[in-house]
């Protein structure tokens, strides 16, 4: 199979280097709107199989012009390219594949189901870690069960020591970690979905040689999760885990409006708030210091007539060997996972088509675990 990756960020440079190594790939082109950062990144990431080229991702024709000739794209970049690039790809009949992150992008690609189905093509949106990995789990959590009332997801990629006075580093992109700050979070509740604010039901967590951590609502980790299980759980929530007190500092800082794309006027320009607040962060949270990833998910429910509580957990660390961060293998590598399967024949649902539906779970953890990226799992 070959397989197309637009974007040569971390993500990007993560999925080249688990792709161009996979069984079965033929070739891996790497594209990017800087060209040469691309051709670098295939050098240092990638192998013999790995190619590199420009793009433009928002030129829809001039992506079609390169899918044309791969099986399979994955969207390293920022989501708001996204509804072009699924169009191009069901027009070149090119599977595909995103990080998402945007719950108003999803509902936009999933108008496309029809036009996916007719071009026998499999698009599957938001394949990275949360929304991504998790929703895998989640659906093999439930298998577990006869009846499910609760899940509980806490995701959070941290530095390994933290730093103040936000004992944070960036470990993806400051749009995307804003956005997920800025936009409604999606829960279910009494089995219907509703939405409730960002940065809040703040709530306390201990991981095991970790420590006392935060956890509060985040929009976009739970994805397609609340209308796949809508009526069928009383109970879905997704927050994200950060070291105390980050909450309390943050958030009045996107209170004021620090989050806000609407222009204001400086002198005689005009600026966001957002695109100087997302300067602000990348110049002062860059830290490169080694990262670690912590997941858990708590299943409530009943199995043959009893009581069950089950708890997946996730602690994933920086591979010092291949420069990887563990943000980088716990995001990229699902979504290559995914891409490979897809091509590969194991999955043969077509259409725009959610994770937790057409992803077998089994096989997906045993992927994970190939990768040293290892499910613990407890019970109650």
């Amino acid at each position: 199979m070959k397989i197309a990756v637009i974007g040569s960020g971390l993500m990007g440079r993560a999925v080249v280097y688990d792709l161009s190594r996979a069984e079965g790939v033929e070739e891996v082109g790497l594209f990017d709107f800087d060209s040469d950062l691309a051709e670098e990144i295939a050098r240092k990431f990638g192998n013999e199989i790995t190619s590199a080229g420009k793009v433009d991702a928002r030129d829809e024709t001039m992506v079609a012009g390169i899918l044309k000739d791969y099986d399979a794209c994955i969207s390293a970049v920022t989501y708001r390219y996204n509804e072009g690039l699924t169009r191009a790809a069901i027009k070149t009949k090119t599977h595909f594949f995103d990080l998402g992150g945007n719950n108003d992008m999803v509902r936009v690609q999933f108008e496309m189901d029809e036009a996916a189905k007719s071009a026998d093509v499999t698009v599957i949106p938001d394949c990275g870690l949360a929304p991504g990995m998790v929703s895998v789990l989640v659906a093999g959590g439930i298998a577990e069960f006869d009846k499910v009332m609760s899940v509980k997801i806490r995701v959070g990629g941290l530095p390994q020591v933290p730093r103040p006075p936000l004992n944070y580093q960036m470990v993806f992109s400051s749009e995307g970690l804003i956005n997920e700050y800025w936009e409604p979070a999606l829960i279910l509740e009494n089995g219907q979905p509703r939405t409730v604010n960002p940065m809040t039901g703040l709530e306390k967590l201990e991981f095991d040689g970790i420590g006392e951590l935060e956890a509060f609502y985040t929009s976009g980790g739970t994805s397609t999760l609340p209308q796949t299980l809508r009526g069928k759980i009383d109970f879905l929530d997704y927050k994200t885990i950060r070291y105390p007190g980050h909450c309390q500092i943050f958030r009045p800082m996107l209170e004021i409006g620090l989050g806000s794309r609407s222009p204001i006027k400086v002198g005689d320009t005009s600026i966001e708030p957002r695109e100087v607040f997302k300067k602000v962060l990348e110049k002062n949270l860059f830290f490169n210091e080694p990262d670690m990833v912590l997941v858990r998910i708590t299943f409530e429910g009943t199995k043959a007539g009893k009581a069950r509580h089950l708890i997946y957990e996730i602690v994933d660390r920086q591979d010092t060997r291949t420069g990887l961060t563990s943000m980088m293998r716990t995001t990229a590598f699902p979504v290559a996972i995914i891409a490979w399967m897809v091509g590969s024949g194991k999955i043969t649902k077509r259409g725009v088509v959610t994770q937790e539906e057409a992803v077998d779970s089994g096989f997906f953890v045993q992927q994970l675990k190939k990768r040293n990226i290892n499910l613990v799992i407890k019970e109650g």
